[in-house]
């Protein structure tokens, strides 16, 4: 039985016009959520990950120029007014920030700004909401409620106030939560209890989940589906282990080489050369044809379509098609495959 769908964006145009002309952010991205899934989107940055996103929560600049669709259970967010959108942000769909240092608000005590959204949302008394509050900082984690709930950030840890900032996304009862890359700015310990908090919660919540990272390791450990993302494109998605076991784009040949494993040797690993094109200008064809090796001449010419690798696994590179050259895939990624092979073998 297949999951409801959620979130469907289709054909997700975003330009920012500038002083130096228009700059296509985003061009041509198509994706759905399903209910109580992690759909993660994975790219270097300035791929479009973080203005995806905050294009499905409304929170674009002013010279923003959007088409295409995004559905959330049938309604168009992008016809939505900015008083339509204070309904849907934070009570459908909510966002856990990157820095939690700077989306907390440094002179409100922390308790009332988890308070906030659900007075926002909810015809309650302000005792109420903080009630409410008081149980989410236990939900979460937060050791001692009772006595931190009059705080303020400043007063806490990074590993903490990221804990907070989740507590206000989760305060109006979203079904979607989108990360932006949550952990960046935690170390290594706290990092692995932050995720694992949010994995807690999707479970008993079954909430859905969209969570944008550059770290694959994440990725691997949190995600159901993956969605690679380059110079405003999605060039592969497919399921985690499809992606991580079987990638076919080059670009996620990249990301995975550049990706330290238990198995990797001191000086082995590879960064991708050269860098994004600007989106002030898109290349003509393919985006990444200048940064790989594997590149053909038709890449510099033209767009390559989706194609299909299995039924739920597509990858947009010319060298899927049936005319195109058998290439030498990485030793690594061979490794890659087989060890999906056995897997698959094993089941």
């Amino acid at each position: 039985m297949s999951k409801e769908t959620l979130l469907n964006v289709k054909n997700l145009h975003v330009d920012f016009h500038t002083y130096a002309g228009e700059v296509k952010a985003i061009r041509d991205v198509n994706f759905d959520l399903k209910k109580g899934e992690t759909l993660a989107i994975v790219g270097e940055s300035g791929s479009g990950k973080s203005v995806t996103t905050k294009t499905l929560i409304g929170l674009n600049a002013k010279n923003a120029e959007i088409s295409g669709e995004i559905l959330y259970q049938g309604r168009d967010l992008t016809q939505l007014t900015e008083s339509e959108w204070t309904k849907v942000r934070g009570n459908d769909i909510a966002m856990i920030f990157q820095d939690p240092m700077t989306s907390l608000d440094p002179t409100m005590r922390i308790g009332m700004q988890i308070a906030e959204p659900i007075l926002i949302h909810e015809k309650i008394s302000k005792k109420e909401a903080l009630d409410r509050a008081l149980q989410l900082m236990k939900d979460v984690g937060i050791p001692n409620a009772e006595e931190h709930i009059n705080d303020y950030p400043h007063q806490w840890s990074g590993g903490m106030r990221q804990r907070a900032v989740i507590a206000i996304a989760l305060a109006a009862n979203p079904q979607v939560l989108i990360a932006d890359e949550p952990t960046t700015a935690l170390d290594v310990t706290i990092q692995a209890q932050i995720l694992q908090l949010m994995k807690k919660i999707q479970k008993e919540r079954e909430s859905s989940i969209i969570f944008i990272t550059h770290d694959l390791g994440v990725v691997a450990g949190m995600a159901d589906r993956v969605a690679v993302m380059y110079a405003g494109k999605i060039v592969e998605y497919g399921t985690v282990d499809e992606v991580f076991y079987y990638p076919q784009h080059p670009y996620t040949w990249g990301l995975l080489n550049s990706m330290p494993t238990t198995d990797t040797e001191s000086g082995s690993l590879q960064s991708i050369p050269g860098t994004p094109p600007d989106l002030l200008h898109p290349p003509k064809g393919d985006a990444f044809a200048a940064r790989n090796a594997f590149a053909l001449d038709i890449d510099h010419e033209e767009q390559p379509p989706f194609f299909k690798v299995s039924d739920t696994h597509y990858a947009a590179t010319w060298l899927l098609d049936e005319r195109a050259p058998k290439v030498d895939v990485p030793e690594k990624i061979k490794a890659r495959w087989d060890r999906w092979e056995k897997m698959k073998g094993a089941n």
